[in-house]
């Protein structure tokens, strides 16, 4: 942690070991391993090929996120976002974009490499982080693992009692996760919405289920007793947590600049991957300021190459290396099995005596668990809504097994990748999302709020995704551990693994695939 303090204390766009030191490590053109991105795939390939001797390189295009504001925070606050909140917007984007039909929700920003993307394709959008850490610094941090038999449906080729005996304890061991104190989640007025959406879900015979979190629980606590800066009751989650959450810049990106050989260059994005004559991956990335102006065009060289850039990243990368014929052997995979992980997202209007609370929590702590409903599973995030005030507002993030997928394309007239999803593939999930909470509706004399999407009176909200996964899906782009076909040395470790769904939200599983990727990568090909 003290590199990553002191890095940003002094501005470095590089951050090693040295940086505790308050040294800028020596910029890097050639590395033994390239890591692209440094969410979660990435994280852990950069910490265990540091701890194995490898000396490695970190391209992260977002910046680091150590450094306090004028108003003596590292991140903006929910309610009144700044600059800091989105990438490079004049307006920000937030998912919820309207209360009482009226655009209240969203600010006039500056333009500045914040830490909340929202990528838009045709019919679809997504949400990323950007920085050290990416997805960890704006998700709401429910570390849930799936279904042992849904997760053996997805990948019928990889060993599931070594995942759920090995890797998945292993990944949520080094991302600190934690559970809600039962007795506490039942006496605090701050997850009284959440009891709220239990009660409903029960009268209409549903169960739910407390889900784990790398939040700091015991941190919470003391927010609550007045004793510990507010955060998570402070209203903080999709512009970053400033306290108490267990992100990936404190936990595995910590040990891995703590290896000594691991560097991390920050506002730096590959925008194309090649091979030399001997084997070597070269890589050009273009560095840009805090205006978006790119300063410099870098080249890069590596013995080994690990893409960590999340599925749009990761997916993008290589669908355009291989039809622009920098990397021709990579086959018709890559790009497809592209999927939302069933995302939808809703709102519900409680009657006047079931309240939510003026104070809400803004970690998710409990799930609507459908998913064994064979007809329609689908498991619901009971979500925060913090507004100050009460509102008799219940909101969900559905995520339902949504069979539909999606390719990736390469458009030569224009040089962008394109993503091929329909209106009539979101409308899968709508519908196994209406089909459940129309039971709780029925049972409890409740209706749907219309007011929240904008300003149709949209009810689902079905035109955006938290959980991008797919693209380049383990043992069909990849071989069953990430090795990228047609290529030795290149290796994929992130959401582009999964195919397209896994049921709950899908950090935990990605680390985990990530640790098991590592794990015989440097067995069998990096050992001397």
């Amino acid at each position: 942690m003290a590199a990553l303090q002191t890095a940003a204390t002094l501005g470095f766009a590089r951050i090693g070991l040295q940086s505790a030191h308050a040294a800028e490590p020596d910029a890097v053109e050639s590395a033994p391993a390239i890591v692209i991105g440094s969410g979660y795939g990435g994280a852990v390939a950069a910490l265990r090929l540091g701890q194995a001797g490898i000396r490695t390189v970190v391209l992260e295009m977002g910046r680091l996120w150590n450094t306090a504001g004028s108003d003596g925070k590292v991140f903006c606050s929910t309610s009144a976002p700044d600059q800091r909140s989105m990438w490079f917007r004049t307006r920000t984007e937030a998912p919820l974009a309207a209360f009482l039909w009226l655009d209240v929700v969203n600010k006039d920003i500056s333009p500045y490499p914040g830490v909340l993307d929202r990528v838009h394709y045709d019919n679809m959008s997504v949400y990323v982080g950007r920085g050290v850490g990416g997805g960890s610094l704006v998700n709401g941090g429910m570390a849930v693992t799936p279904v042992k038999s849904y997760f053996t449906e997805q990948f019928p080729t990889v060993d599931a009692d070594e995942m759920y005996g090995t890797y998945y304890p292993r990944a949520r061991a080094m991302l600190g996760v934690n559970s809600i104190d039962p007795a506490w989640f039942e006496s605090t007025d701050w997850y009284r919405f959440a009891r709220t959406s239990r009660k409903a879900a029960g009268n209409a015979g549903l169960k739910t289920t407390f889900v784990p979190n790398v939040y700091d629980f015991g941190y919470m606590q003391q927010e609550a007793a007045g004793t510990a800066t507010k955060s998570a009751l402070a209203g903080e989650v999709i512009y970053g947590n400033n306290y108490g959450k267990r992100s990936l810049d404190r936990t595995y990106w910590a040990a891995a600049l703590g290896t000594g050989n691991v560097t991390i260059h920050t506002l730096e994005k590959v925008k194309a991957v090649t091979r030399a004559d001997d084997g070597s991956y070269v890589l050009t990335a273009d560095r840009i300021d805090i205006t978006g102006a790119v300063v410099e065009t870098k080249q890069y060289s590596c013995t080994y190459l690990f893409l960590g850039g999340g599925s749009l990243g990761t997916t993008e990368l290589l669908v355009r290396a291989r039809d622009t014929g920098t990397l021709p052997d990579l086959n018709s995979d890559v790009g497809a099995g592209w999927g939302t992980n069933g995302n939808t997202m809703l709102g519900r209007a409680n009657h006047i005596w079931d309240t939510v609370g003026a104070g809400e929590a803004t970690m998710p702590v409990m799930g609507i668990d459908d998913w064994a409903n064979t007809d329609n599973p689908v498991f619901a995030e009971i979500a925060p809504l913090p507004m100050g005030f009460e509102h008799w507002i219940s909101l969900y993030l559905a995520i339902t097994k949504n069979p539909e997928r999606a390719s990736f394309t390469y458009d030569s007239a224009s040089g962008a990748v394109k993503l091929g999803w329909s209106p009539a593939q979101s409308a899968v999930s709508v519908s196994m999302a209406k089909k459940l909470f129309d039971r709780i509706n029925l049972a409890n004399a409740t209706i749907y709020r219309y007011d929240l999407f904008g300003p149709t009176s949209k009810v689902f909200a079905d035109d955006f995704t938290y959980h991008p996964l797919g693209g380049c899906v383990l043992g069909k782009a990849t071989d069953d551990y990430g090795r990228v076909k047609g290529y030795d040395r290149l290796y994929v470790t992130d959401g582009s693994l999964v195919p397209g769904n896994i049921g709950v939200n899908p950090f935990v599983t990605i680390t985990a695939l990530a640790e098991r990727t590592m794990a015989r990568v440097l067995a069998e090909d990096t050992a001397p």
